[in-house]
């Protein structure tokens, strides 16, 4: 199966693509795409990688992926509620190769450099939802409409990165299905222990060959990475599961010893994970009485 570079399938003549994802997961292989693409995720969560970083999304997010940005995301096959995402897929040139350098989309060029490492939009997300919402029963026309509204303020929103390095090559199909098999295998056994003998085996490399491979495409060691995937799931199972000692979410993330989790922890989050669980918490009932 050829996993990259992944082409959006739309007709030819089609300048903006709306997409619905409804299912128990959304396309869990790792992928590239020449569109910008603009998501909102009415439902589901799990882990999105982006470029060099392992993030989380969550049911509310809205998220945005640059143009031949490498991505994934891995819906939590615990979650037993459906992942539901709304798309808007679209190029710079869609409009006609001049019309995003126009005078009057100058405030868009630095969004469009921001969306080169992937950004999640931390505010007017009420506002965004709803844009999103109204898309499936719109026109052609009003689609073009609304995304120029949702553009509009998410130039003004607050953003973070998603990641902080890409590789900017364009990925081949057979690099992409090297790394794809090696991110599916690190996002299905991150809580086993494994030697990077097995992980370069699944890229079909020497353990020399593959360090170095891995690391000019994304910035880091494999471990690294990993350890990243490890934490993000700590997070969850920190926040979901309150029942769950310390020391049980350390061993089920894969950590040999709960000292080595604590400072691996701190050192991502800024936080030591009673710390973050007492915040997270402390932050979702907030929320809840304030909506």
């Amino acid at each position: 199966m050829k996993v990259l570079p992944f082409k959006i399938p739309k007709p030819e003549q089609e300048a903006l693509v709306y997409q619905e994802d409804c299912g128990i997961i959304f396309y869990d292989k790792l992928h590239q795409h020449e569109e910008i693409q603009i998501s909102y995720v009415a439902s589901g969560e799990g882990s999105l990688i982006v470029g060099d970083t392992v993030n989380d999304f969550n049911p509310g997010d809205v998220l945005v992926i640059g143009e031949n940005v490498p991505h994934v995301f891995r819906s939590d096959p615990k979650n037993s509620s459906k992942s539901i995402m709304y798309t808007l897929f679209f190029t710079k040139k869609s409009f006609g190769k001049d019309f995003f350098s126009l005078s009057d989309m100058t405030r868009l060029q630095l969004f469009f450099e921001e969306s080169g490492y992937g950004i999640k939009i931390l505010s007017n997300l009420e506002r965004l939802s709803s844009h999103f919402g109204h898309l499936k029963n719109q026109s052609r026309i009003q689609r073009i409409a609304t995304l120029l509204h949702i553009l509009d303020i998410m130039i003004s929103s607050e953003k973070q990165p998603l990641s902080t390095f890409v590789y900017r090559k364009t990925y081949t199909n057979d690099e992409g299905n090297r790394m794809n098999n090696v991110f599916e295998f690190a996002l299905n056994h991150f809580h086993e222990p494994f030697s990077l003998d097995t992980v370069a085996d699944r890229a079909n490399m020497s353990k020399n060959a593959f360090c170095r491979y891995f690391k000019k495409r994304t910035n880091k060691t494999f471990f690294q990475f990993l350890i990243e995937i490890r934490i993000e799931h700590a997070c969850r199972l920190l926040f979901k599961n309150n029942d769950l000692s310390i020391a049980m979410v350390s061993e089920q993330c894969g950590f040999l010893n709960i000292a080595n989790f604590n400072r691996k922890f701190k050192e991502l989050k800024g936080s030591t994970p009673t710390q973050y669980r007492k915040y997270s918490i402390e932050k979702w009932n907030n929320q809840s009485k304030a909506s």
